[in-house]
């Protein structure tokens, strides 16, 4: 094997050498960072969190549509909608329920307006819908429990 030959071999070892090295960096890099719970606003008690959830979006209903918060608004109304309906989408005990039923249809509905139409105030008619459906939930879940 001449001299040129082996420098060739070794320029070709010490590249791929190299790029194992650097997928190895990456690869501990992006996957060794420790991960986090999300923080939840829900207790864990659906007619408490029920109400809570309730009274809060109530208020962001009758948020009017000149508030200089009302972004501020939408963005934790979306965050509680996400919470609530991922903590008790998957419970066989609440999902069935007239209650959840009828929430899940409120903020599916709120939360559709907001992520299709950002920029514009929620609509007279949407605001009486939601009205009635989060009292009415409201009232499921106090005969409920």
């Amino acid at each position: 094997m001449s001299v040129k030959e082996r420098s060739e071999l070794f320029s070709k070892f010490f590249e791929k050498a190299t790029l194992f090295a650097i997928c190895l960096s990456i690869f501990f890099t992006l996957f060794n960072t420790p991960s986090y719970a999300a923080k939840t606003s829900m207790t864990g008690d659906y007619a408490k969190d029920t109400i809570s959830v309730v009274k809060t979006l109530q208020i962001a209903v009758e948020t009017p549509k000149n508030s200089p918060d009302k972004d501020e608004v939408r963005n934790e109304s979306l965050a509680l909608i996400t919470d609530y309906i991922s903590r008790y989408r998957n419970r066989g005990m609440v999902n069935k329920t007239q209650s959840f039923t009828t929430m899940q249809t409120a903020l599916n509905a709120m939360a559709g307006h907001y992520k299709n139409f950002a920029a514009r105030p929620l609509p007279e008619k949407l605001k009486e819908r939601l009205t009635k459906e989060f009292s009415l939930a409201e009232k499921m879940v106090l005969r409920e429990s």
